[in-house]
């Protein structure tokens, strides 16, 4: 991949949808209390980013607010994930591979792993 392809944000957001709806759902019905979101950057480089404690450490961490708790946070950004693509193709699969590999760090899967895995 390499280049440039120009996805609006409302398409964006659509492949980001689609990605997630691509989880099998014996998976899928784990996730617990997490949401998803699309931003333009934060950083350059960084395609997405999973803010919180993995399901893996929950009952050690428990972190909450008022007794409820904290949603864990997956962000996906647009324009570091664009840059990187040519065609719109070339982007749906980077987001489908970036969304799994946020989804994983929610399981508890870290980076290493991920690299060993493919989804690195």
């Amino acid at each position: 991949m390499g280049g440039v392809v120009d996805v609006s944000m409302e398409r964006f957001e659509e492949l980001v949808s689609e990605a997630l709806d691509q989880i099998p759902e014996s998976l899928g019905r784990y996730m617990d209390n997490v949401a998803v979101f699309v931003e333009d950057q934060r950083h350059p480089w960084l395609l997405g980013l999973y803010e919180g404690v993995p399901l893996t450490s929950r009952a050690v961490y428990g972190v909450s607010y008022n007794g409820l708790p904290m949603p864990d946070r997956i962000t996906i950004f647009r324009l570091p994930i664009c840059r990187m693509c040519a065609t719109e193709a070339d982007v749906v699969h980077q987001v489908g591979v970036t969304v799994v590999h946020e989804v994983a760090h929610h399981f508890g899967i870290n980076d290493d792993r991920l690299t060993e895995l493919g989804w690195g």
